[in-house]
C-alpha cells in the first residue's frame, strides 16, 4: 500500500470521536483531514522559527532593521507538554519534515517520547519517515549522532528510542527513495498489538497490495546497497544528486531575494526548500496583488490570500514558476494571524534543465517598473516550470 494509505489506515484503526492527535506546525497538509475523517481532533503544536540573526532583525544596529535571514525550526518541549492530555491518542512525527526539511534532533525526539509517556498508555506515535534516505545535510560528525540509523546516515528511527518500539507505528515508502511516487510502494511497521487492527481494516479499503510492486521492491532493496554510478551505494548517489540540485535551486532563490537555510549549519532532508520572503521581494510584488481583486480567494485559508499566496500566484502567472504557498501547511487560525506569510515551499526533485530554466525566471523577480512589464511579457511566452 502507499504511505498515505498506511497513515490513513493507522488513524482509522486507532482514533475515535473525541480523541486528539498532535501535529507539529507547519505540517504536511494531508494529516489534518485524515485525522478528521477518523473522527479525531487535530491539536497543533507550533515549531519555532529561529533566524540565524535572531534578535538582530528586530533590534538592528543604530535602530535599523537587519537583513532577513534563513534559520532553523526547533521544537520547544514545553509547548508539546502543554498540548498533551488524557485525550491525546497519537502524536504524528515527520522527520525529515515536510515542508521545512527539518531533521528532528535526538533530543527533540526524546522530548516527544517523554510526552508520550506523560500523556498516558493510550498515546502512540505515528512516525512518518518517508524521507529517511534523503538526509542531504546530516548532523556534523560528533553532533547528535547517537542512535543514527546506519542504513540512512543522519536519520533517527523514533521506534529505536528506549521504550518506544511498543508505542510507535513507523510509516515509510519507497516512492520518495526510488522516484516512484504514486506507485503505492509504502508500508507501516509496528508491534503486533498496533499492526493487527490495521491488517483487519485493510481488506475493506484495498483488498490486497500490488504483488508486482512488492516483487519489484524486493528485488530493488538489496541492489540499492551495492555500488551505483560511482558511489558505494545507491543511497549515497541519491543524496549527492539531491545535494547538487538543492544547491542549484538554493543559489537561484538567494539571488532572487529569498532567504534560505544554511545547510552547513542546519541539518536537513527531503527535497523541499522552505524559502523565506524578504521585504525586498514583498516590495517587488505589485501592490494590486495584495488588494481586494486578488485577496478574496476561496482556495486560500479562510478565503483570504495573504502574502505567501499572492507571491506564488504572481510567480506562476507572470514568471512561469510554480511554488506552494505555506499557508496550507498551517492551521487556519495561525495562517490568518500571519504565521505563514513569510514562507513558500519550493521543490528541487526536478531535472537539472527544469531547475536551470526556473532559475533564469527567478532572476526577474525583483525587476520593477518598465523592466517588470517587459520581463512579464517575455515570461508569458515561456513554458511554465513546476517546482511545487
Amino acid at each position: 500500500v502507499g504511505a498515505s494509505q498506511a497513515l490513513y489506515l493507522s488513524l482509522q484503526a486507532m482514533v475515535k470521536p473525541g480523541d486528539e492527535v498532535i501535529l507539529f506546525e507547519p505540517f504536511f497538509d494531508l494529516y489534518v483531514n485524515q485525522i478528521k475523517l477518523a473522527g479525531g481532533t487535530p491539536v497543533f503544536v507550533p515549531l519555532t522559527f529561529v533566524p540565524y540573526n535572531s534578535g538582530e532583525e528586530s533590534n538592528g544596529v543604530n535602530g535599523e532593521k537587519e537583513e532577513i535571514t534563513g534559520g532553523t525550526w526547533i521544537l520547544e518541549p514545553e509547548k508539546l507538554e502543554k498540548a498533551i492530555s488524557s485525550k491525546t491518542r497519537a502524536i504524528i512525527l515527520n522527520s525529515p519534515h515536510n515542508p521545512t526539511g527539518k531533521v528532528f534532533t535526538r533530543q527533540e525526539m526524546e522530548a516527544v517520547a517523554k510526552s508520550v509517556i506523560n500523556a498516558g498508555p493510550q498515546c502512540v506515535v505515528i512516525s512518518d519517515e518517508v524521507y529517511k534516505y534523503i538526509v542531504h545535510s546530516p548532523p556534523k560528525d560528533g553532533e547528535d549522532t547517537d542512535g543514527l540509523a546506519s542504513s540512512c546516515p543522519g536519520h533517527v528511527h523514533f521506534a529505536s528510542l528506549p521504550g518506544m518500539w511498543e508505542r510507535t507505528i513507523t510509516v515509510s515508502s519507497a516512492g520518495k527513495t526510488f522516484s516512484a511516487t504514486g506507485w503505492q510502494v509504502g508500508w507501516c511497521i509496528a508491534p503486533a498489538h498496533l499492526i493487527s487492527p490495521i491488517h483487519q481494516i485493510l481488506p475493506y479499503v484495498q483488498f490486497c497490495a500490488s504483488t508486482v510492486i512488492q516483487e519489484a521492491l524486493a528485488r530493488t532493496l538489496p541492489r540499492a546497497d551495492e555500488p551505483y554510478e560511482g558511489y558505494e551505494t545507491y543511497y549515497e548517489y541519491l543524496n549527492s544528486k539531491y545535494r547538487r540540485k538543492r544547491d542549484l535551486l538554493g543559489k537561484a532563490l538567494t539571488e532572487a531575494g529569498f532567504a534560505i537555510p544554511n545547510y552547513d549549519v542546519t541539518p536537513s532532508g527531503g527535497f523541499f526548500i522552505f524559502a523565506r520572503i524578504t521585504p525586498e521581494l514583498k516590495a517587488a510584488l505589485p501592490a494590486e496583488r495584495l488588494g481586494s481583486k486578488y485577496s478574496q480567494n476561496p482556495a486560500a485559508p479562510g478565503g483570504k490570500a495573504r502574502l505567501d499566496w499572492a507571491l506564488c500566484q504572481w510567480m506562476a502567472e507572470e514568471k512561469g514558476v510554480l511554488c506552494i504557498p505555506s499557508s496550507p501547511f498551517f492551521s487556519r487560525e495561525r495562517a490568518l494571524e500571519g504565521a505563514s506569510d513569510e514562507f513558500i515551499r519550493v521543490a528541487f526533485c526536478k531535472t537539472d534543465e527544469t531547475i536551470e530554466r526556473a532559475a533564469e525566471a527567478l532572476m526577474g523577480l525583483r525587476l520593477t517598473g518598465s523592466d517588470e512589464e517587459e520581463e512579464s511579457s517575455r515570461g508569458q511566452q515561456k513554458e511554465e516550470e513546476v517546482l511545487a
